[in-house]
């Protein structure tokens, strides 16, 4: 029997969304569980968040300096952390558990600078440890079916991509929450869900962006960074894409769609429909499939948990991820090999996903000019 992996959290203390789904996620195929954690900068706070959790009062910490120094200590230490705190807390955090050997997962964006990003993936390299950076949507069996479908040439030559990610909360908000915070961070709306839409194209497609155009708007009073993004992208292979994120969009909630136009076909995915794919071939009916009921190539059918009819969503996409990357941890720690081919997204991802948000910050504080997105 394969031993349970054991987990630290920093972050995601009462009242956090994606903290909770994280844990409850890392957690879904009983492949990991939680055993340590420094939940909330307020101790009273992480305490109660520990407790809750069940976690031994010895390693519910005050602080993730020492929560990572004790725990470096102990024969039963955690064997990963994830981290899901404010974007400009994730550098100093990582880096701690990295020097301790301690192999991370990490919310998005990984790093506000990109020379932080490179540190910390030349930090992991250096001590044979995992980084795993989730980008949730990659999850999805769809999406994965996605991507097979591009692959095998389905779509022939890939034309043009559009892709959208509207939401409405900016519009709602009363108060400035941190990712509204300048002082927390150069960019609200590209750097929450602009970096989903560039890491879902590129993980569909392959397609390497050669240099982008980037609008950027800050609408209302409340905030001083980007809520609404438009972006041209052209790819190295000729093709083109269009990107808009907003979080100023009346009546949208999470809606990120992606089109893929090929010389064969098109696709066309849905994060609010995410068990079904739009596939249009040349000279063929319309078809709309279906995960769960459909066949699906192996890698994507290899994600799918339930029959159809039987909604798959946020938890199932993030679990995947999870499973994925404690797989590659189980066999890590049994053979010390590492698989390249294990389906999550790494560090390096995580590195593009920075330089995508500082290229378009560049792009539109030079007037939206076109700007050449350099590549590692």
């Amino acid at each position: 029997m394969q031993s349970i992996l054991k987990f630290g959290m920093v972050g995601g203390g009462e009242g956090s969304l994606i903290g909770d789904v994280h844990c409850k996620a890392a957690a879904f195929d009983r492949r990991s569980a939680i055993a340590a954690g420094c939940f909330s900068r307020d101790a009273a706070k992480s305490a109660a968040t520990g407790r809750k959790l069940g976690i031994a009062s010895d390693r519910i910490y005050a602080n993730y300096e020492e929560m990572a120094e004790k725990e470096a200590e102990r024969e039963d230490r955690i064997d990963f952390v994830i981290i899901v705190t404010p974007n400009n807390s994730h550098y100093p955090i990582a880096k701690a558990f990295l020097q301790r050997g301690f192999h991370v997962v990490c919310d998005k964006p990984v790093t506000i600078e990109e020379s932080e990003a490179r540190e910390l993936e030349q930090l992991a390299e250096q001590n044979g440890l995992l980084f795993c950076v989730t980008y949730t949507y990659s999850g999805y069996p769809m999406v994965k079916q996605a991507r097979e479908i591009v692959r095998q040439g389905e779509l022939g030559e890939i034309i043009t991509v559009m892709a959208e990610y509207p939401q409405e909360w900016v519009l709602n908000a009363d108060k400035l929450a941190w990712r509204m915070d300048s002082s927390q961070g150069k960019s609200c709306c590209v750097a929450d869900i602009g970096v989903h839409i560039a890491h879902t194209v590129k993980y569909v497609t392959g397609l390497e962006i050669e240099s982008l155009c980037a609008d950027l708007q800050s609408y209302g009073t409340l905030m001083e960074l980007d809520n609404n993004a438009n972006i041209l992208v052209k790819y190295t292979s000729g093709a083109t894409g269009i990107y808009w994120c907003s979080q100023v969009a009346s009546g949208c909630k999470n809606g990120l769609k992606i089109r893929i136009f090929g010389s064969k076909g098109s696709l066309a995915w849905e994060q609010e429909h995410p068990d079904e794919l739009q596939l249009a071939l040349k000279g063929k009916p319309l078809q709309v499939l279906s995960r769960g009921r459909d066949p699906l190539y192996p890698g994507a059918q290899s994600f799918s948990r339930l029959p159809g009819g039987h909604p798959e969503g946020l938890y199932e996409a993030f679990a995947n991820i999870y499973s994925a990357f404690c797989s590659e941890l189980a066999a890590l720690k049994q053979f010390g090999k590492v698989d390249e081919k294990a389906d999550y997204p790494r560090i390096r991802d995580g590195v593009e996903g920075v330089r995508f948000i500082e290229t378009c910050l560049q792009s539109a504080e030079g007037g939206s000019r076109w700007v050449p997105f350099a590549h590692s």
